[in-house]
């Protein structure tokens, strides 16, 4: 094994990994000193000169020349003997003068050279990790593109423009996310990690913050700061709230959003797999901010109780199921946008006459009870008016169940009209 191959090797690890020139120069100086310091005690004394763009290097001893047996270190003294007997331009030396030789590497045997290039290739990794967490780590948040290199049951690897391996695990993909070897998907850096001193690059595209950067990547208004994002709340794959405001009196930042036609909205519904998104736009008058994250529902009227950060909002018998949403997503998104929690009541006309649905807890159960309230069904007609199928679809409750709770009510409608 020879020197100048050494240093061509790593050389091309160098232009391979992309490590500036500075580093390289200064990681192997570190590893020929350590070297130097393991065979003579020490470095102090020693010149490192090292060229990567020839593929070369060069060490030199410094030594002062001492009389012949005077000799206490034997790496930093050399006998005037010793130094004319190695050629004819050293005659001239004397006592108490400065000596410099170049010391050979490949003469210290394969062994030390071997050594070398284990620190060596151990540095260069350790520093590509360093690196590489150091960039990422700065990235998180960010939006990439990266191209599909694996895919497993719990995780895909994806490749950078560097080729740097990056994660996407399973709870992080949007459930229709299909991906196969070859595709280009888009994420943002989620977290980065360091387990067993490498570092573990993890993307996210369920975060509300993936949604964030795609609106600033198809809004050139939220871009430039005339519109901002106050508040994202999102079911993966189902539906999303999006609460915008705009610092120009001129521009509707709802409009802004959806674009002509919709057409920058269909870009970001495309890459979020058919996601409902609803563009809401932000106001601090705080009843009217619920009243339109309830979307697409029309309320009659709202009651606050502030100090329980608590809403009582009242609708019509069929804007109920749509203010609830299938399986109660679009209330439980509109709770966590707006930071209230949302009682949703049916509005009777004075003239019909109904039953609270609490009256029935002689003859069923309480978590029964609770189940139907959750859906907004807080009274015997607004039980009636749902079909047992939606019932059974919203409720968690079974059909043998369900079936015994409207024999109930219906049987004291029956008595009343008796």
């Amino acid at each position: 094994m020879k020197t100048l191959n050494l240093i061509e090797i790593f050389s091309e690890f160098r232009e391979l990994k992309s490590i500036d020139k500075v580093t390289m120069m200064g990681i192997m100086e570190d590893v020929f000193r350590s070297s130097l310091t393991k065979i003579f005690g020490s470095d102090e004394n020693f010149d490192v000169i090292i060229n990567i763009d020839k593929g070369d290097f060069e060490i030199w001893r410094n030594r002062i020349v001492v009389q012949d047996g005077e000799i206490q270190d034997k790496n930093k003294e050399i006998s005037l003997t010793d130094v004319h007997t190695k050629g004819k331009e050293y005659e001239d030396y004397e006592v108490g003068e400065d000596f410099t030789d170049e010391v050979k590497l490949i003469d210290f045997g394969r062994r030390a050279i071997l050594a070398v290039r284990q620190n060596l290739t151990a540095k260069i990794m350790q520093l590509e990790k360093d690196t590489l967490y150091e960039t990422y780590k700065e990235r998180v948040g960010t939006l990439i593109t990266g191209d599909v290199y694996q895919t497993w049951k719990k995780e895909i690897l994806v490749l950078d423009d560097e080729e740097n391996e990056l994660i996407l695990p399973k709870s992080e993909q949007i459930p229709s996310d299909r991906f196969r070897k070859g595709d280009v998907l888009r994420a943002i850096v989620s977290k980065v990690e360091m387990r067993n001193n490498t570092p573990r690059i993890i993307l996210s595209r369920t975060s509300p913050i993936f949604l964030e950067r795609l609106f600033e990547l198809e809004v050139p208004e939220i871009d430039d700061g005339l519109i901002v994002i106050k508040k994202i709340v999102r079911k993966p794959g189902e539906r999303a709230k999006v609460a915008v405001e705009s610092y120009d009196e001129r521009i509707d930042p709802v409009g802004a959003c959806v674009g002509m036609k919709g057409a920058r909205i269909h870009g970001i519904v495309r890459e979020l797999r058919n996601e409902n998104i609803d563009v809401i736009s932000y106001t601090e008058n705080t009843q009217l901010f619920i009243q339109r994250a309830l979307n697409p529902a029309k309320i009659s009227s709202i009651r606050l109780v502030e100090d329980d950060y608590r809403a009582e909002v009242f609708l019509l018998p069929e804007e109920v199921s749509k203010a609830i949403g299938k399986n109660g997503l679009n209330i439980k998104l509109a709770i966590q946008l707006t930071g209230y929690e949302i009682d949703v009541f049916r509005e009777m006309d004075e003239s019909e006459e109904d039953i609270d649905i609490d009256q029935f807890s002689d003859e069923i159960d309480s978590w029964i009870i609770d189940e139907l309230k959750a859906i907004g069904c807080d009274t015997a007609k607004s039980v009636l008016q749902l079909s047992i199928e939606e019932l059974e679809k919203r409720t968690d409750l079974e059909l043998e169940t369900l079936e015994f709770v409207l024999d109930v009510i219906n049987s004291e409608f029956d008595k009343e009209e008796e």
